[in-house]
């Protein structure tokens, strides 16, 4: 799929969902972006996606609310006047002890990561095939993608996260005949949390067999080989810098 001229909805417009808005419009398509809580990064992300040339459109959406994923695609669609491409990269990730896990906390991760994911999908679909076809890129992690829980405190978010990668495998399925090609992206180490101390920090680069973390640009080049493809479907990509090797 060429970009120019395409539409696309990024939910979760800050940080590495901002390098991807801008990579998409960069690439001649117009972007909309989701946010929760995070307006002014979101607003700093269309103003880039808008210097680019293209049309940009936000909108707030608690995607663990199923009737705010139908709104938030035909609020995009017809803001941008199509829609082409989705990216879903909303997601809920905290870390929590397992006996201080609540019903809520399993809840609200499988409401965002994978049930988000699978209704922005079903919403997006007809939008896609009124096009001829579309793309739809979803997130997992290299962990769910290994199937081995690396980390504990995270149970929920591994769980949705596997999820995720089964979704994109059926949904490629169901939608071949209609054009409409699905993916996922299992990142690894790919941006150091802010509240990582150094020597986890070192930790993570000495297990990761490229020895560094891979930065935003890694994930963005990953969404456009998996959105420019024509042949690729039903895969999980990890980006990941061999970190699933050891």
């Amino acid at each position: 799929m060429q970009l120019m001229g395409r539409a696309a909805l990024v939910t979760g417009g800050k940080r590495i969902g901002a390098a991807v808005a801008d990579a998409l419009a960069e690439g001649g398509a117009d972007v909309a972006l989701s946010f929760n809580r995070s307006r002014d990064e979101a607003e700093r992300a269309a103003e880039a996606v808008r210097a680019r040339g293209r049309q940009a459109f936000i909108a707030p959406a608690d995607l663990g609310d199923p009737s705010a994923c139908d709104q938030l695609v035909r609020d995009a669609a017809a803001a941008l006047g199509r829609l082409d491409i989705l990216v879903h990269m909303a997601s809920v990730y905290a870390k929590t002890p397992f006996d201080e896990l609540t019903v809520d906390d399993w809840d609200r991760a499988m409401a965002v990561d994978l049930r988000g994911a699978f209704l922005c999908a079903r919403a997006a679909v007809p939008e896609m095939r009124a096009q001829g076809g579309g793309r739809i890129v979803v997130f997992s992690d290299w962990t769910a993608r290994g199937g081995r829980p690396t980390y504990t405190g995270y149970l929920p978010y591994y769980v949705a996260k596997a999820g995720a990668g089964a979704l994109a495998e059926v949904l490629a399925l169901e939608l071949a005949p209609d054009g409409i090609l699905v993916n996922a992206i299992a990142p690894g180490p790919i941006r150091t949390p802010a509240d990582l101390d150094d020597a986890s920090a070192d930790a993570v680069v000495q297990a990761t067999p490229l020895g560094r973390w891979g930065g935003d640009e890694e994930i963005v080049k990953a969404v456009r080989a998996l959105v420019e493809s024509d042949f690729m479907t039903g895969e999980t990509i990890r980006v990941d810098g061999g970190r699933h090797l050891r």
